[in-house]
Order: C-alpha cells, then sequence, then structure tokens
C-alpha cells in the first residue's frame, strides 16, 4: 500500500514539542477517504526441498532471487518488483515476504499476487528452495539470519522479555491484509470492527500448531509469540470512539526500540519513550522520519500506517483469497460493518482463548458462525472472478455446517 506521507514541519521535520508529533502521527497514519483500494503482504518461511529441517543458506537465497533481493539480503541489488508489481522483502529468520501494489478491484489482486507468487516459487525452485505452509517453522528452531543493526537490536531488546521475541522475528509467516481507512465520520466503527473481528479471524484460520518439530498445543503459536513479544508494542491497540486518539497514545508511551546511527549498534537507552525523546531525554529533538521510524517498530494486530495494516493472520496453506476476501467483504459496507461490532462484542478480546483453542473455544465459535453469514452475504459486494467466488463460499459454507452441526469445526 501507499507509504506514509509526511507533513512539511516548520523547521526541517524536527519534533520539539509533544503536541507536534501527535499531531504527525494523527495526520500521516489516517487518511480519510473512500474505502476502495486492498492490498496483501504474503509471508512464507523458506526450505530446502530436500530436508526442511537444514538451516536456510542466505547464499542460495540471494542466487534464486536475483535483482528481486531486498538490500538486507543483498546490497548492491536494484530492487526490481516481481512480473506484477510485488515487492520482495526478507524477515530475519529468512522468511520471504512479496507485497503487492493496492487494486481497486479484488480480482485484479488475485490475478496479480498469483502470478507473482508462481514467478517466487520458480525462483526458489531452480535452487532447491521451497516455501512452507505453515504461520510457525514446523522445523527448526528460530535463528535470526539477517545481521542488520535493527534486527541485532530488536534481538538484544526482546531476549530478557522472553523466547517469543526470536521466535516472532525468525519462526512466524504471516498474511496481512491492508484496506483503507474510510471517511471521517466512518474511521471509529471501521476500527471497532476490523479489530473486534481479530480473535474471530485468528481461531477461523489459525495454521501454526506446531513449532521447531514440536506441538505447540496452540492452534496458532504464531498469534501467541506475536502477543508475547512485548506488551507494550504488539498488544491490542484499544477500540474506543477515538481510535485516533488511541493510536496517539499507544506510539508515544511505547519504548524506543532502536535509535539509528552511523555505527552497527543502534540500541535504544531503555525504558526511553518516544515522548521522552521528543521532552529531551536524548542528544537533539526526534525527526519526523524518526517517528516513521518508531512506527515501524510496534507489532499491534492491526497498525494504522495511511491505511489499516491488519497483522491477526496466520500465513495458509495455499488459499490466500478466502480470508482476504471474507475480511474485504465484511469492511465493504456501513451496515455490515455495523453488524461486525454487534458480532464480535463479545469476543473483541478473546485473543489469547482463540490463539490457543482455534475454534474449540465456544464464544469464538458462536461468533465466528455469525461473521461467516455476514460474509457471504457481503461477497458479491467485492465482484469477485465467478471461480474464486465459489471456492470462497465453498470453503465458507463447509466451515459454517461444522459450526452448526457440532459447535465447532471437525
Amino acid at each position: 500500500m501507499t507509504a506514509l506521507r509526511k507533513s512539511v514541519e516548520p523547521d526541517g521535520q524536527r519534533l520539539r514539542a509533544r503536541v507536534e508529533a501527535e499531531a504527525y502521527v494523527a495526520s500521516v497514519c489516517f487518511k480519510h477517504g473512500p474505502p476502495r483500494l486492498t492490498g496483501v503482504e504474503l509471508e512464507w518461511t523458506v526450505h530446502h526441498r530436500d530436508d526442511p529441517r537444514r538451516r536456510l543458506d542466505l547464499a542460495t537465497l540471494a542466487a534464486a532471487l536475483g535483482d528481486h533481493s531486498p538490500p538486507t539480503l543483498r546490497p548492491d541489488s536494484p530492487h526490481n518488483s516481481l512480473p506484477a508489481g510485488s515487492m520482495v522483502t526478507l524477515e530475519p529468520g529468512g522468511q520471504v515476504e512479496i507485497s503487492s501494489q493496492p487494486a481497486a478491484d479484488f480480482g485484479t489482486l488475485i490475478d496479480a499476487v498469483t502470478a507473482d507468487h508462481r514467478t517466487l516459487v520458480h525462483l526458489l525452485d531452480e535452487v532447491g528452495l521451497a516455501l512452507g505452509d505453515r504461520g510457525a517453522d514446523p522445523f527448526r528452531t528460530p535463528a535470526r539470519l539477517l545481521h542488520t543493526p535493527r534486527y541485532a537490536a530488536m534481538e538484544r531488546a526482546f531476549t530478557p522479555v522472553g523466547p517469543h521475541g526470536i521466535t516472532m522475528m525468525a519462526a512466524t509467516a504471516g498474511l496481512q491484509v491492508c484496506l483503507d481507512v474510510g471517511e471521517a465520520d466512518d474511521v471509529a466503527p471501521r476500527w471497532a470492527a476490523i479489530n473486534s473481528l481479530g480473535p474471530v479471524f485468528v481461531a477461523l484460520f489459525a495454521n501454526s500448531p506446531v513449532l521447531a518439530g514440536a506441538d505447540t498445543g496452540w492452534a496458532s503459536a504464531r498469534t501467541r509469540a506475536v502477543l508475547g513479544v512485548d506488551p507494550v508494542r504488539s498488544r491490542p491497540v484499544p477500540i474506543t470512539g477515538d481510535p485516533v486518539g488511541a493510536w496517539v497514545d499507544y506510539v508515544m508511551a511505547a519504548p524506543l526500540l532502536c535509535v539509528r546511527g552511523a555505527g552497527d549498534c543502534w540500541d535504544a537507552p531503555p525504558g526511553v519513550t518516544f515522548a521522552d525523546w521528543v521532552d529531551g531525554a536524548l542528544p537533539g529533538p526526534p525527526t519526523a522520519d524518526d517517528l516513521d521510524y518508531h512506527i515501524s517498530t510496534l507489532f499491534p494486530p492491526v497498525r494504522p500506517h495511511g491505511y489499516l495494516e491488519v497483522r491477526y493472520l496466520d500465513a495458509q496453506q495455499g488459499d490466500w483469497v478466502t480470508p482476504a476476501a471474507l475480511l474485504a467483504a465484511l469492511m465493504s459496507a456501513r451496515t455490515t460493518v455495523r453488524s461486525v461490532v454487534d458480532a464480535c462484542a463479545d469476543v473483541a478480546d478473546r485473543w489469547l482463548a482463540a490463539a490457543e483453542f482455534g475454534l474449540a473455544d465456544a464464544p469464538t465459535a458462536a461468533a465466528a458462525r455469525t461473521v461467516i453469514d455476514l460474509g457471504l452475504g457481503a461477497l458479491p459486494a467485492l465482484g469477485l472472478p465467478p471461480g474464486a467466488a465459489a471456492a470462497v463460499t465453498a470453503r465458507l459454507s463447509r466451515t459454517a455446517d461444522r459450526l452448526t452441526t457440532t459447535g465447532r469445526p471437525a
């Protein structure tokens, strides 16, 4: 989706007062307008085809990606997009991600992402690599492969909190869906709906029960890891009637994860928040670019980024279209958005229960049944190609039938 757009600050982008920083966050993270565009980011773990347990070799991965390699993998790379426009990026453990161009037509989005996915599979296959099909690496223990100042600082900051930081960084893969914020009057209900849907979608599309060869006992071990990384930067942003204010408070109160500099050590002083930096805790005031960078180190389930970046879905086994289409359909009309808020009101905070038990969590399963009905009713508004519409409808209908018959899928 479109990158954050910076407003022109009167003093060289320097933020010398907290009110300036707060106004900047509000202006760049919530771009109002008719909800037209959808984008997706698909992420996968990567494995040697002959032995998925073998540690990934970055040189082999760079050879496969060639001129599509991101600079974090090959500093001299031109970082060309894939043929249909998706950009390739890399996560610290060698996970590969493709980020689509935003599309006004969902069929166009499907065609472009399908083509770029096919290209990526071919490039990796040429050197004996294959994409994983789970939201967590079921074969290898988490280990950081990319050596950059950012990722080194992240690992050092997360390690005292527990093992979830390195797990998220190096052993998880997600599906992100990016949707427009909407008109000013619609921001609060859209914010409430898209956040309230989180536990339901975690349960419906959980796909990470195994990590490093062991059954975790969680339907979505990925969600457990992300929420456990560092609660001040990975917990859900509160659902309030003032989502802009809630996000501003979240951003300003989060401790710095790293402070960029000329050297290789970007470690931030422990406990210093961005608000503290603006108030003089570090030498020199921060810039708007520093604030953008700080926002990139926050990992809530929904992150305002000029658009709404939905981060709560596990990578899927082949079918990314169904969860993305369901989410887009549920957000396609004001009446449906209001119905979603009502349907999910009692389960909007059941993140951990949904992650651990999936649709075996009875309240979440009940809400999921209603959400599927709402989604099926709204699906025609997306104008999906006939084949995609039939496939999405069939998968959702099968899940709904099982929920009706047994209370949860078999």
